[in-house]
Protein backbone atom coordinates (compact mmCIF):
# COMPACT_ATOMS: atom_id res chain seq x y z
CA UNK A 1 0.00 0.00 0.00
CA UNK A 2 1.29 3.48 -0.85
CA UNK A 3 1.83 6.31 1.89
CA UNK A 4 -0.69 8.41 -0.30
CA UNK A 5 -3.24 5.92 0.52
CA UNK A 6 -2.25 4.54 4.20
CA UNK A 7 -3.89 6.31 7.04
CA UNK A 8 -2.83 8.78 9.30
CA UNK A 9 -1.30 7.15 12.24
CA UNK A 10 -3.48 8.76 15.22
CA UNK A 11 -1.33 11.74 17.38
CA UNK A 12 -1.71 10.51 20.76
CA UNK A 13 -2.97 7.16 22.21
CA UNK A 14 -5.80 8.59 23.62
CA UNK A 15 -6.74 8.78 19.48
CA UNK A 16 -6.15 5.11 18.59
CA UNK A 17 -8.64 3.19 18.14
CA UNK A 18 -10.63 2.02 20.93
CA UNK A 19 -10.49 -2.03 22.57
CA UNK A 20 -13.29 -4.32 21.77
CA UNK A 21 -14.98 -6.53 24.65
CA UNK A 22 -16.09 -8.89 21.29
CA UNK A 23 -12.48 -9.29 20.32
CA UNK A 24 -11.57 -10.84 23.74
CA UNK A 25 -11.86 -14.49 24.60
CA UNK A 26 -10.01 -14.81 27.81
CA UNK A 27 -8.71 -18.30 29.29
CA UNK A 28 -8.59 -17.84 32.96
CA UNK A 29 -5.99 -20.87 34.56
CA UNK A 30 -8.08 -22.68 37.80
CA UNK A 31 -4.60 -20.86 40.06
CA UNK A 32 -6.40 -17.23 39.10
CA UNK A 33 -9.75 -18.52 40.08
CA UNK A 34 -8.18 -19.47 43.62
CA UNK A 35 -5.99 -16.70 43.62
CA UNK A 36 -8.66 -14.46 42.73
CA UNK A 37 -10.95 -15.23 45.92
CA UNK A 38 -10.58 -12.00 47.73
CA UNK A 39 -12.88 -8.49 47.52
CA UNK A 40 -13.26 -6.98 43.98
CA UNK A 41 -11.52 -3.49 43.32
CA UNK A 42 -14.53 -1.63 44.62
CA UNK A 43 -14.33 -2.88 48.06
CA UNK A 44 -10.55 -3.31 48.71
CA UNK A 45 -11.01 -0.56 51.02
CA UNK A 46 -14.19 -1.21 52.77
CA UNK A 47 -14.39 -1.39 56.27
CA UNK A 48 -16.83 -1.21 58.87
CA UNK A 49 -16.11 2.17 59.97
CA UNK A 50 -16.74 2.92 56.16
CA UNK A 51 -20.28 1.99 56.28
CA UNK A 52 -22.29 4.57 56.61
CA UNK A 53 -25.87 3.20 58.11
CA UNK A 54 -29.20 4.58 57.39
CA UNK A 55 -30.23 6.03 60.21
CA UNK A 56 -34.13 5.35 59.92
CA UNK A 57 -33.17 2.13 59.78
CA UNK A 58 -31.59 0.36 63.23
CA UNK A 59 -31.04 -2.99 61.59
CA UNK A 60 -27.75 -1.44 59.61
CA UNK A 61 -25.78 -0.58 62.63
CA UNK A 62 -26.64 -4.35 64.21
CA UNK A 63 -25.80 -5.48 61.38
CA UNK A 64 -21.97 -3.42 61.76
CA UNK A 65 -21.98 -4.89 65.47
CA UNK A 66 -23.35 -8.70 65.08
CA UNK A 67 -20.47 -9.06 62.34
CA UNK A 68 -18.06 -6.69 64.17
CA UNK A 69 -18.61 -9.95 66.84
CA UNK A 70 -18.97 -12.70 64.42
CA UNK A 71 -15.38 -11.31 63.01
CA UNK A 72 -13.53 -11.16 66.70
CA UNK A 73 -15.53 -14.94 67.62
CA UNK A 74 -13.08 -16.37 64.63
CA UNK A 75 -9.59 -15.04 65.63
CA UNK A 76 -9.43 -18.31 68.46
CA UNK A 77 -10.78 -21.06 65.72
CA UNK A 78 -8.07 -22.66 63.83
CA UNK A 79 -5.25 -20.25 64.98
CA UNK A 80 -2.73 -22.48 63.52
CA UNK A 81 -3.48 -22.96 60.05
CA UNK A 82 -7.55 -22.13 59.26
CA UNK A 83 -9.23 -25.49 58.37
CA UNK A 84 -6.19 -27.71 58.45
CA UNK A 85 -5.77 -30.89 60.48
CA UNK A 86 -2.98 -33.10 61.04
CA UNK A 87 -3.67 -37.00 59.80
CA UNK A 88 -3.05 -38.25 63.23
CA UNK A 89 -5.38 -35.32 64.96
CA UNK A 90 -8.86 -36.47 65.71
CA UNK A 91 -11.64 -35.78 63.55
CA UNK A 92 -13.51 -32.39 64.64
CA UNK A 93 -17.34 -32.70 65.97
CA UNK A 94 -19.65 -31.67 63.99
CA UNK A 95 -20.84 -28.00 64.74
CA UNK A 96 -24.13 -27.99 67.18
CA UNK A 97 -25.00 -24.40 65.52
CA UNK A 98 -24.97 -22.71 62.48
CA UNK A 99 -21.49 -21.82 61.35
CA UNK A 100 -22.00 -18.91 59.50
CA UNK A 101 -23.85 -15.37 58.92
CA UNK A 102 -26.45 -14.99 55.76
CA UNK A 103 -26.93 -11.19 54.97
CA UNK A 104 -30.61 -10.99 53.99
CA UNK A 105 -32.11 -7.57 52.10
CA UNK A 106 -33.10 -5.40 49.08
CA UNK A 107 -30.21 -4.75 46.70
CA UNK A 108 -28.12 -1.62 47.66
CA UNK A 109 -28.59 -1.43 51.31
CA UNK A 110 -25.04 -2.76 51.32
CA UNK A 111 -24.26 -6.35 52.01
CA UNK A 112 -21.69 -6.27 49.64
CA UNK A 113 -19.80 -3.46 51.61
CA UNK A 114 -20.63 -5.30 54.75
CA UNK A 115 -19.39 -9.46 53.62
CA UNK A 116 -16.05 -7.22 52.54
CA UNK A 117 -15.83 -5.52 55.78
CA UNK A 118 -15.72 -9.01 57.57
CA UNK A 119 -13.13 -10.56 55.27
CA UNK A 120 -11.22 -7.88 55.88
CA UNK A 121 -11.57 -7.57 59.69
CA UNK A 122 -11.21 -11.59 60.50
CA UNK A 123 -8.52 -12.34 61.87
CA UNK A 124 -6.22 -14.31 59.06
CA UNK A 125 -3.54 -14.41 56.73
CA UNK A 126 -4.85 -13.44 53.41
CA UNK A 127 -4.64 -16.93 52.04
CA UNK A 128 -6.76 -18.42 55.00
CA UNK A 129 -10.02 -16.34 53.98
CA UNK A 130 -11.60 -16.50 50.84
CA UNK A 131 -14.60 -14.21 48.80
CA UNK A 132 -16.35 -15.01 45.91
CA UNK A 133 -19.84 -14.77 44.33
CA UNK A 134 -21.45 -17.78 43.98
CA UNK A 135 -21.54 -17.43 40.61
CA UNK A 136 -17.15 -17.67 40.83
CA UNK A 137 -17.58 -20.31 43.67
CA UNK A 138 -20.01 -22.79 41.21
CA UNK A 139 -17.11 -21.74 38.53
CA UNK A 140 -14.41 -22.61 40.93
CA UNK A 141 -15.99 -26.55 41.29
CA UNK A 142 -15.75 -26.68 37.27
CA UNK A 143 -12.61 -25.74 37.08
CA UNK A 144 -11.15 -27.78 39.96
CA UNK A 145 -13.18 -30.11 40.89
CA UNK A 146 -15.60 -31.11 43.95
CA UNK A 147 -12.68 -33.41 46.07
CA UNK A 148 -10.15 -30.48 45.17
CA UNK A 149 -12.18 -27.49 45.93
CA UNK A 150 -13.09 -29.46 49.27
CA UNK A 151 -9.67 -29.60 49.90
CA UNK A 152 -8.53 -25.94 49.22
CA UNK A 153 -11.24 -23.95 50.78
CA UNK A 154 -10.76 -26.52 53.92
CA UNK A 155 -7.51 -25.05 54.23
CA UNK A 156 -9.36 -21.53 54.93
CA UNK A 157 -11.01 -20.09 58.10
CA UNK A 158 -13.33 -17.55 56.44
CA UNK A 159 -15.40 -18.07 52.88
CA UNK A 160 -17.73 -15.09 52.05
CA UNK A 161 -20.46 -15.84 49.11
CA UNK A 162 -21.63 -12.69 47.77
CA UNK A 163 -25.03 -12.65 45.53
CA UNK A 164 -25.77 -16.56 47.32
CA UNK A 165 -28.74 -17.56 44.33
CA UNK A 166 -29.96 -20.78 43.32
CA UNK A 167 -30.55 -21.06 39.75
CA UNK A 168 -31.28 -25.02 39.48
CA UNK A 169 -31.36 -28.11 41.19
CA UNK A 170 -28.04 -29.09 40.10
CA UNK A 171 -26.54 -26.03 41.99
CA UNK A 172 -28.43 -26.88 45.04
CA UNK A 173 -27.49 -30.32 45.51
CA UNK A 174 -23.52 -28.94 44.84
CA UNK A 175 -23.61 -25.97 47.14
CA UNK A 176 -25.13 -28.30 49.64
CA UNK A 177 -22.55 -30.85 49.64
CA UNK A 178 -19.48 -28.66 49.74
CA UNK A 179 -20.89 -26.34 52.44
CA UNK A 180 -21.87 -29.25 54.44
CA UNK A 181 -17.64 -30.71 54.04
CA UNK A 182 -16.72 -27.31 54.72
CA UNK A 183 -18.24 -26.30 57.77
CA UNK A 184 -17.39 -30.05 59.29
CA UNK A 185 -13.68 -28.95 58.04
CA UNK A 186 -14.31 -25.59 60.62
CA UNK A 187 -14.67 -23.02 58.06
CA UNK A 188 -16.54 -20.26 58.63
CA UNK A 189 -19.24 -18.99 56.26
CA UNK A 190 -20.61 -15.68 55.53
CA UNK A 191 -23.18 -14.86 52.58
CA UNK A 192 -25.25 -11.99 51.09
CA UNK A 193 -28.52 -12.54 49.16
CA UNK A 194 -31.99 -10.79 48.32
CA UNK A 195 -33.45 -14.22 49.46
CA UNK A 196 -34.26 -15.86 52.85
CA UNK A 197 -32.34 -19.11 53.06
CA UNK A 198 -35.29 -21.22 52.92
CA UNK A 199 -36.82 -19.70 50.19
CA UNK A 200 -33.54 -20.53 47.52
CA UNK A 201 -34.43 -21.37 44.64
CA UNK A 202 -38.23 -20.20 44.97
CA UNK A 203 -39.93 -19.47 41.75
CA UNK A 204 -37.09 -20.44 39.63
CA UNK A 205 -37.36 -24.25 39.67
CA UNK A 206 -39.49 -26.98 41.99
CA UNK A 207 -37.68 -26.06 45.35
CA UNK A 208 -39.95 -28.23 46.80
CA UNK A 209 -38.52 -31.40 45.38
CA UNK A 210 -35.14 -30.07 46.96
CA UNK A 211 -36.50 -29.05 50.27
CA UNK A 212 -33.87 -31.16 52.21
CA UNK A 213 -30.53 -29.53 50.32
CA UNK A 214 -32.54 -26.09 50.89
CA UNK A 215 -33.37 -26.80 54.51
CA UNK A 216 -29.76 -28.20 55.06
CA UNK A 217 -28.24 -24.78 53.62
CA UNK A 218 -30.09 -22.67 56.01
CA UNK A 219 -29.08 -24.94 58.76
CA UNK A 220 -25.61 -23.46 58.02
CA UNK A 221 -26.73 -19.81 58.81
CA UNK A 222 -28.22 -17.49 61.15
CA UNK A 223 -30.21 -15.46 58.87
CA UNK A 224 -29.25 -11.06 59.84
CA UNK A 225 -31.85 -9.24 57.92
CA UNK A 226 -31.05 -5.81 56.82
CA UNK A 227 -33.37 -3.19 55.51
CA UNK A 228 -33.26 -0.05 53.78
CA UNK A 229 -32.65 1.79 50.41
CA UNK A 230 -30.63 0.76 47.98
CA UNK A 231 -28.11 3.53 48.56
CA UNK A 232 -26.67 4.13 45.16
CA UNK A 233 -29.77 6.45 44.26
CA UNK A 234 -30.15 7.84 47.95
CA UNK A 235 -30.03 11.37 47.41
CA UNK A 236 -28.51 11.60 44.32
CA UNK A 237 -29.77 12.48 40.95
CA UNK A 238 -31.58 10.60 38.53
CA UNK A 239 -29.11 8.32 36.20
CA UNK A 240 -27.87 10.88 32.57
CA UNK A 241 -30.01 9.90 29.75
CA UNK A 242 -28.60 7.77 27.20
CA UNK A 243 -26.19 9.51 24.93
CA UNK A 244 -25.87 9.59 20.93
CA UNK A 245 -23.88 6.92 19.13
CA UNK A 246 -21.66 9.76 17.51
CA UNK A 247 -21.03 10.93 21.59
CA UNK A 248 -20.41 7.49 22.57
CA UNK A 249 -18.54 6.59 20.06
CA UNK A 250 -16.15 9.94 20.16
CA UNK A 251 -15.55 9.53 24.06
CA UNK A 252 -14.64 5.96 23.33
CA UNK A 253 -11.90 7.17 20.97
CA UNK A 254 -10.97 10.05 23.15
CA UNK A 255 -10.65 7.38 26.46
CA UNK A 256 -7.58 5.95 26.33
CA UNK A 257 -8.49 2.12 27.93
CA UNK A 258 -12.05 2.38 27.02
CA UNK A 259 -13.55 -0.42 24.53
CA UNK A 260 -16.24 0.11 22.17
CA UNK A 261 -18.80 -2.26 21.21
CA UNK A 262 -22.51 -2.70 19.68
CA UNK A 263 -24.70 -4.17 22.22
CA UNK A 264 -26.47 -6.98 20.33
CA UNK A 265 -22.96 -7.99 19.30
CA UNK A 266 -21.60 -8.55 23.08
CA UNK A 267 -25.11 -10.03 23.90
CA UNK A 268 -24.11 -12.72 21.43
CA UNK A 269 -20.35 -12.48 22.61
CA UNK A 270 -21.16 -13.07 25.73
CA UNK A 271 -22.85 -16.65 24.45
CA UNK A 272 -19.28 -17.41 23.76
CA UNK A 273 -17.51 -16.89 26.18
CA UNK A 274 -18.40 -18.70 29.84
CA UNK A 275 -19.41 -16.37 32.65
CA UNK A 276 -16.58 -17.40 35.02
CA UNK A 277 -14.35 -15.37 32.75
CA UNK A 278 -16.08 -11.96 32.57
CA UNK A 279 -13.93 -10.55 35.20
CA UNK A 280 -11.05 -11.39 32.63
CA UNK A 281 -12.71 -9.95 29.80
CA UNK A 282 -12.56 -6.69 31.58
CA UNK A 283 -9.50 -6.50 32.49
CA UNK A 284 -7.88 -3.02 32.01
CA UNK A 285 -10.48 -1.61 30.81
CA UNK A 286 -10.83 2.04 31.72
CA UNK A 287 -14.45 2.60 30.79
CA UNK A 288 -16.59 0.38 28.89
CA UNK A 289 -18.88 2.41 25.58
CA UNK A 290 -22.07 0.12 23.88
CA UNK A 291 -23.64 1.76 21.12
CA UNK A 292 -27.35 0.52 19.93
CA UNK A 293 -28.52 -0.67 23.71
CA UNK A 294 -31.60 -2.40 22.98
CA UNK A 295 -34.22 -4.95 25.44
CA UNK A 296 -32.84 -7.96 26.39
CA UNK A 297 -34.28 -10.65 24.21
CA UNK A 298 -34.02 -13.82 26.50
CA UNK A 299 -33.89 -14.90 29.99
CA UNK A 300 -30.37 -16.81 29.09
CA UNK A 301 -28.99 -13.99 27.65
CA UNK A 302 -30.08 -11.35 30.33
CA UNK A 303 -29.20 -13.42 33.07
CA UNK A 304 -25.05 -12.89 31.22
CA UNK A 305 -25.97 -9.32 31.44
CA UNK A 306 -26.45 -9.52 35.02
CA UNK A 307 -23.01 -11.05 35.50
CA UNK A 308 -21.20 -8.83 33.20
CA UNK A 309 -22.91 -5.88 35.22
CA UNK A 310 -21.88 -7.29 38.39
CA UNK A 311 -17.80 -7.91 37.51
CA UNK A 312 -18.19 -4.51 35.60
CA UNK A 313 -19.81 -2.89 39.22
CA UNK A 314 -17.27 -4.37 41.15
CA UNK A 315 -14.03 -3.24 39.35
CA UNK A 316 -15.72 0.16 38.99
CA UNK A 317 -15.60 0.40 34.96
CA UNK A 318 -17.92 3.17 34.03
CA UNK A 319 -20.52 2.04 31.39
CA UNK A 320 -21.61 4.89 28.59
CA UNK A 321 -24.36 3.88 26.42
CA UNK A 322 -27.07 5.08 23.62
CA UNK A 323 -29.94 3.14 22.84
CA UNK A 324 -32.77 2.52 25.80
CA UNK A 325 -31.77 3.42 28.92
CA UNK A 326 -30.67 0.72 31.50
CA UNK A 327 -33.91 0.82 33.30
CA UNK A 328 -35.79 -0.76 30.40
CA UNK A 329 -33.09 -3.67 29.64
CA UNK A 330 -35.41 -6.38 30.54
CA UNK A 331 -39.13 -6.68 29.43
CA UNK A 332 -41.97 -6.98 32.37
CA UNK A 333 -42.26 -10.50 32.21
CA UNK A 334 -38.58 -10.60 33.38
CA UNK A 335 -39.00 -8.50 36.13
CA UNK A 336 -41.73 -9.95 37.55
CA UNK A 337 -40.28 -13.71 37.63
CA UNK A 338 -38.03 -16.12 39.44
CA UNK A 339 -34.97 -13.89 39.04
CA UNK A 340 -36.39 -10.70 39.21
CA UNK A 341 -34.06 -9.24 41.90
CA UNK A 342 -31.34 -9.85 39.74
CA UNK A 343 -32.66 -7.57 37.57
CA UNK A 344 -33.57 -5.13 39.53
CA UNK A 345 -29.07 -5.50 40.84
CA UNK A 346 -28.25 -5.17 37.37
CA UNK A 347 -30.19 -2.33 36.89
CA UNK A 348 -29.38 -0.69 39.78
CA UNK A 349 -25.67 -1.08 39.62
CA UNK A 350 -25.45 -0.17 35.60
CA UNK A 351 -27.26 2.89 36.65
CA UNK A 352 -25.04 3.98 38.86
CA UNK A 353 -22.27 3.08 36.78
CA UNK A 354 -23.29 5.12 33.68
CA UNK A 355 -23.49 8.15 36.27
CA UNK A 356 -20.17 7.47 36.46
CA UNK A 357 -19.83 7.68 32.58
CA UNK A 358 -21.18 10.95 32.61
CA UNK A 359 -17.61 13.33 32.30
CA UNK A 360 -16.12 11.46 29.59
CA UNK A 361 -18.47 12.91 27.06
CA UNK A 362 -18.69 16.28 29.28
CA UNK A 363 -14.63 15.58 28.58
Amino acid sequence: MSSSTTAQAPSSIADAAPLSLCAREPLVPADRLVAEMVPPPRFDSVRFATYIPDPKQPSQPEAVRVLSDFAAGLGGAHASGAGRRRWFARKPAAPTGPRGVYLDGGYGVGKTHLLASLWHATPAAREQKAFGTFVELTNLVGALGFQQTVRTLSEHRLLCIDEFELDDPGDTVLVSSLLSKLVEAGVALAATSNTLPGKLGEGRFAAADFLREIQGLSAHFRPLRIDGDDYRHRGLPEAPAPFSDEQVTKAAYATEGASLDDFPHLLDHLARVHPSRYGALTDDLKAVCLTDVQPVPDQSTALRLVVLADRLYDREVPVLASGLPFDRLFSEEMLNGGYRKKYFRAISRLTALARDAKGLVDA
